[in-house]
């Protein structure tokens, strides 16, 4: 019974260290983890470097540019049926989405190829068969011109 109590207690800890999270990132420009772990120890929470990057992953944030300067943010909410971290890094690194044949062709910004092939390659998208990253250029090959015209149309509504 006693470990059951833990459990309960280690969950409420940190479901209040997320909300912490969350109300941290939407008040202030937040560049680092060590920065967030140094707000966090000033409320009370003592966490390592490997807590705080596993609740930004379930928290869905993504690090985006904003005046110039790199800062941690939340997604709003899931967009035509994605996941707020797919929504949201589609509206601050996706130039373009044009479909070619069974391909879907995405453009962005020069360097940033990578970071949406990562998202896209982390979702569960049925569509998707794989996808290939150059620097500002990503093929996502879908089975069928079906699928990547369907893929394309909903990507294209996240921009």
């Amino acid at each position: 019974m006693q470990g059951h109590a833990y459990s309960c207690g280690m969950t409420d800890l940190k479901e209040r260290r997320q909300r912490a999270i969350a109300d941290l990132i939407r008040g202030s420009t937040l560049s680092s983890q060590e920065e967030l772990a140094d707000r966090l120890g000033s409320l009370g929470f003592a966490v390592t470097q490997a807590t705080i990057s596993r609740d930004l992953e379930q928290l869905g944030a993504v690090k985006v540019r904003r005046a110039g300067q790199l800062s941690y943010a939340l997604p709003d909410v899931a967009s035509a049926g994605f996941s707020p971290r797919i929504a949201s890094v589609f509206r601050d690194w996706v130039r373009s989405v044009e479909p070619a044949a069974n391909l879907v062709v995405i453009r962005t910004p020069p360097g940033s190829a990578h970071l949406v092939g990562v998202a896209l390659d982390n979702s569960e998208i049925d569509e998707i068969v794989g996808t290939i990253c150059g620097d500002d250029t990503i093929f996502i090959a879908c089975r069928s011109d079906a699928d990547a015209q369907s893929l394309s149309a909903k990507l294209g509504e996240l921009q």
